[in-house]
Order: structure tokens, then C-alpha cells, then sequence
């Protein structure tokens, strides 16, 4: 039985980029995508309302289940009504943090609230560090979205944190890319769900949630 990679953004394209990753570690997982909705989640009304959206849909049966959109909507409500595991990718890059002095680096000020409020009780968290820029504009342009994460990677390193979270679900392949050039160790969001939930399921890999510079 395949796991289920929940995709709260409504763009179909960003969920194949989330499962090129994922796949990686859990070459079996599939993908759903939120019919409705945003193309990308920037601020705190569109994540409350894919929070609900993800809570009613009608899921095909798996083995566990995947929210890949950084601020975990829906998977409360995922949780308590499959009989699976669900795991979200934002809680999971913290455990994968656990023990560290962590920062997030994101391109959404506009979630920079609800971010702080599910990391802050999650460890040594430092805070999350943005990019000024408009997130939609910095999707449509990798170098100039590497650029502005990178500089949010590098204030938070100047900062004291020894790893980094990339804060977002579409932000995975830039988390990707500049894995090898950053200061520090970044977590990938998706690698880190895909890893838990390859143990949690009792599934044999060797991958981890941390991109190693």
C-alpha cells in the first residue's frame, strides 16, 4: 500500500516537484492535490482555509499520509479520522532539528506568525528569517528565489543557528539546490516527513531530512 503525499497548494506542478523528492525516500508515494485554492500558500487566511480543505477530502486508502504544505493544515483533523499515520512536513523538519539551535528561512512573511507559533514549542528555535521579495514573483525565478533564500540561510547562520529549515513545501527543489553551498546543514521538509514516515512504517533506506553543505 502506497503512502499519500497531500499537496494544500492547488498546483498540480508543485506536487510533481514535491514527488520527484519524496521519492527518493519513498519511491512508492503518490500524490493529491487540493482542487481548490491558491496556487501557493502565503499568508495565514489561505493556510486556515487549506487547513479545512484538506480536513474533508476524501482520500484514497494508504498506508500514511503526507501534508506537504509547511504549516501543517488539516493534519489534526487528517490524524484523527485515518486510521493511518499522517505525518506534516513542518512538525517533522523540527523533530529532525531536535537538539540544535534552529532557524527557518522562507519567502512568506505573510505565515511568518503561524510558523513562529508551531516552532517555538519545538526546541532552540531562533526565529524565522525571511526574503523581502514577493513569493509568487521568486517561485517563477529559481536564481533569484536560491539568491533570497540563501541570504535569509546566511543571516540566520550569522545568527548562531547550526541548521536551517527550509520553510516550504514548493521550496523543495531550491532546498535541493543549495544544500551543497550553504554554511550550514538545511533540513528539507520533505525528506524529513518522508524519512519519518519510512520509519515510522517500519521501511528500510538510509536517507535523512538533512541536506549536508
Amino acid at each position: 500500500m502506497s503512502v499519500l503525499l497531500v499537496n494544500p497548494n492547488a498546483n498540480t506542478a508543485t506536487t510533481e516537484a514535491m514527488l520527484n523528492i519524496a521519492r527518493q525516500i519513498l519511491p512508492e508515494i503518490i500524490g493529491w492535490t487540493a482542487p481548490t485554492g491558491p496556487q501557493m500558500i502565503i499568508d495565514a487566511a489561505a493556510l486556515e482555509a487549506a487547513g479545512r480543505q484538506v480536513a474533508e477530502a476524501q482520500l484514497p486508502r494508504v498506508a500514511g499520509v503526507i501534508v506537504s504544505a509547511f504549516g501543517d493544515p488539516g493534519r489534526a483533523a487528517l490524524a484523527a479520522r485515518l486510521p493511518c499515520p499522517v505525518i506534516g512536513i513542518g512538525a517533522a523538519s523540527a523533530r529532525v532539528a531536535a537538539g540544535r539551535r534552529f532557524a527557518v528561512a522562507t519567502t512568506t512573511p505573510g505565515l511568518a506568525e503561524a510558523i513562529d507559533h508551531m516552532m517555538t514549542p519545538l526546541g532552540d528555535y531562533l526565529g524565522c528569517y525571511l526574503s523581502p521579495d514577493d513569493p509568487l514573483a521568486l517561485m517563477a525565478q529559481p536564481a533569484q528565489l536560491d539568491a533570497a533564500l540563501g541570504a535569509a540561510i546566511l543571516r540566520a547562520a550569522d545568527e548562531g543557528a547550526e541548521v536551517v529549515i527550509i520553510g516550504g513545501g514548493p521550496l523543495g527543489e531550491a532546498a535541493e539546490r543549495l544544500s551543497a553551498t550553504c554554511p550550514v546543514p538545511l533540513i528539507s521538509p520533505i525528506r524529513a516527513a518522508c524519512a519519518e514516515m519510512r520509519d515510522t512504517l517500519g521501511l528500510s533506506d538510509g536517507e535523512s531530512g538533512v541536506l549536508a553543505p
